[in-house]
């Protein structure tokens, strides 16, 4: 079994995948659209990449307000988690993203990766990072019970 890690964001979407053990995330791609409420092609490729992966469940940040309040973008989140759902038949679950996009915006900073760089990988990133937090999750309960 692999899990998806989605990073959904107004144009892109960061994707990550996990080895068939759940335990690490490796950032795939991202994928770019023209406007935000165009998400025919978006969801073309996450089906071809469910298939080429077997993925059986996909985690989907869900960005949350530092006071655990939902705003636009977790609407926006759960919305696109709904859209998901129907399309594919997963399990879709959402994940608490708050400051991964911080995090990987610092990791490629300490990594050197020259500004413009950085734009092209920091939703992929987000997504690993997402994804690896969950996969974290997962083995903690595994070891608790």
């Amino acid at each position: 079994m692999r899990i998806m890690g989605l990073d959904y964001g107004s144009v892109t979407v960061g994707v990550a995948i996990s080895d068939e053990l759940l335990i690490t995330a490796q950032g795939i791609e991202t994928i770019h659209r023209k406007h935000e409420t165009k998400l025919r092609q978006t969801l073309a490729r996450i089906d071809e990449l469910i298939k080429e992966y077997a993925v059986e469940r996909i985690v989907l940040g869900y960005p949350k307000n530092m006071n655990n309040s939902i705003g636009e973008r977790a609407v926006k989140s759960e919305e696109f988690a709904d859209v998901l759902r129907k399309r594919t038949g997963l399990n879709v679950v959402l994940w608490d993203e708050r400051l991964t996009t911080v995090a990987a915006h610092q990791a490629l900073i300490l990594g050197d990766v020259r500004r413009e760089d950085r734009s092209k990988v920091v939703d992929k990133l987000a997504a690993v990072l997402i994804l690896q937090g969950y996969l974290d999750f997962l083995s903690n309960q595994k070891k608790e019970n």
